[in-house]
């Protein structure tokens, strides 16, 4: 309950399940909202520094608001933070997830149109029905072979991994347009209908077995202070990493060498 990524108390005010847990607090239940643009960045004080990002038809759980900025967690992780409070909005149902590395919003069931935003791999939608190729949503028409059910999930997480080959590294980024090691990690996961937390340091204490260095299969995980890769295949892995400024594919060995800390653990996720 210390660590402030996962506690749901703010500026005196704290949520309904602290109670008893937490002297001096104004205790609320908080109100339920999802994200409604594209992208967001879930801060550690108000427009302060990023922590990660939320996508669209994420569910958000606000505790209190200041400044412009709502202080609540998401409702997958119960990761906390700050979000501007003009990126949230009702809590209506969403019935789809974006399973394409990227998608296009038009105004029209016309690929001609001017679109009216981008979305990302993990976004969710309400589709309300079809129009010819095009699924139509409260925010306007997207092809529809770039969404699945919710539930209807990748089976391929290494597949997932490789649709962010070259997306920029972005410290605290989940989408497409950039991204962290740990985001990829959780996207991966995700995709594939398994939950994940959202930073190294807490993905690192996964449930799951030890892997013995030169056994590696895909869909294993390397951890290094701060940092985590995905075996792709016996010797590969793939990450996004500040020496590329990207999402890279590599040799093992290379990363290791360059590495200025040793590995910290090799694991094989329960699933």
């Amino acid at each position: 309950m210390t660590d402030r990524r996962y506690l749901r108390a703010a500026g005196g005010v704290a949520h309904e399940s602290l109670r008893g847990a937490l002297d001096g607090a104004l205790f609320v239940p908080g109100r339920w909202q999802r994200v409604t643009v594209p992208l967001t960045d879930l801060c550690a004080t108000p427009a302060g520094a990023r922590d990660r990002q939320m996508l669209l038809g994420t569910r958000f759980c606000v505790i209190t608001e200041c400044d412009g900025y709502a202080f609540g967690f998401d409702g997958d992780e119960g990761y906390c933070g700050w979000i501007a409070e003009d990126a949230l909005g009702e809590d209506s149902a969403v019935t789809h997830w974006v399973s394409a590395p990227a998608t296009h919003v038009y105004p029209a069931a016309d690929i001609k149109q001017r679109e009216r935003m981008a979305l990302s791999l993990g976004a969710r939608v309400a589709v309300t029905d079809e129009a010819g190729r095009f699924a139509v949503t409260p925010h306007g028409y997207i092809p529809a072979k770039h969404l699945r059910t919710i539930g209807d999930w990748r089976a391929d997480g290494i597949a997932v991994a490789r649709d962010f080959l070259g997306t920029p590294y972005l410290w605290g980024g989940n989408s497409r347009e950039g991204i962290d090691c740990s985001g990829l990690v959780q996207a991966v996961f995700r995709a594939t209908g398994r939950d994940c937390p959202g930073d190294s340091d807490i993905q690192s204490l996964m449930a799951g077995a030890e892997v013995v260095p030169g056994s590696e299969e895909a869909g294993d995980l390397i951890f290094w202070a701060g940092h985590v890769a995905v075996v792709t295949g016996p010797g590969r892995v793939i990450h996004a990493n500040a020496h590329n400024m990207a999402v890279t594919e590599e040799d093992l060995e290379a990363v290791i060498a360059r590495a200025d800390e040793p590995v910290m653990r090799r694991l094989r996720p329960s699933h």
